[in-house]
């Protein structure tokens, strides 16, 4: 199994300190999803952004549709997220 080297919330700094503390404030605490991607946090940020713009932004898919979609989609590519 690969091993990727993550940086926890309480060793982050600058831009990935930012985007830690937003997933705390939306979520509870850092996900694992979330912190994967800790080494560069340009691209952290940028893949939030996105899934912010997907999920949240208007649509004529209701927000619901969009989660089935997610799930559908997770579900065939065998990912538990």
């Amino acid at each position: 199994m690969a091993w990727i080297e993550v940086i926890s919330p309480e060793a982050a700094a600058g831009l990935l300190k930012k985007v830690y503390a937003e997933a705390v404030r939306r979520a509870g605490r850092v996900f694992n999803i979330t912190s994967i991607m800790s080494q560069n946090p340009k691209a952290l940020k940028g893949s939030m952004d996105f899934y912010r713009t997907l999920m949240f932004a208007s649509s004529p898919l209701s927000r619901g549709q969009r989660e089935v979609l997610a799930v559908v989609v997770s579900t065939t590519n065998h990912c538990h997220y």
